[in-house]
């Protein structure tokens, strides 16, 4: 399982094989209801019990901001901070030629028939800072652009608490040009 390396599984087998009886049983079962109780949203794509998610019912979000991710846990990301109050579009993946992931392999065709059907006024990519992330934010803005729709991009740039000598100079360059007034 991602993010679970050898000493990790082990230990975990270790604890279940330790417990009582019921440890595991209790988890093959909440795996199993996992799988029988989650969905992809009909609307945004996250991973959801009930479609439309909540994010997608609320009344009060505003419904002419997309913010466009790769996976799920992105959108957890941005949630957590409490200040993004629009709506989400789940790519989940990002282009790579490499690994054979082409557009049709993402939810970009659902994201153009989206902002083409609802009152769309902005679309922000908020893709990975890494190869594959810039190609899919430069592809769907290509798609978006004819359309006549603001597309952003997330801002870059130092992380909070990071020293200047220690940044690379692309994260350098990156924070130089979206620079903001004080």
């Amino acid at each position: 399982m991602p993010g679970i390396g050898p000493k990790s599984a082990s230990r975990l087998t270790y604890f279940l094989w330790r417990g009582d009886g019921q440890q595991p049983r209790d988890l093959a079962q909440a795996l199993v209801e996992l799988k029988e109780h989650t969905r992809l949203c009909e609307v945004c794509f996250n991973i959801t019990e009930e479609s439309p998610c909540p994010v997608c019912r609320e009344p009060t979000r505003n419904t002419g901001l997309i913010c466009v991710v790769e996976e799920p846990l992105d959108v957890l990301a941005i949630e957590r901070t409490r200040e993004f109050k629009g709506r989400y579009h789940v790519l989940h993946g990002a282009l790579s030629p490499v690994e054979g992931v082409g557009p049709e392999d993402l939810k970009v065709r659902e994201l153009i028939a989206r902002v083409k059907a609802e009152p769309v006024k902005e679309v922000i990519l908020a893709t990975n800072v890494s190869l594959e992330g810039e190609a899919t934010a430069m592809y769907i803005q290509k798609q978006i652009a004819p359309l006549g729709l603001k597309v952003t991009r997330l801002a870059r740039g130092l992380p909070v608490g990071g020293d200047l000598e220690y940044a690379d100079e692309t994260t350098l360059a990156r924070a130089l040009e979206g620079r903001s007034e004080m």
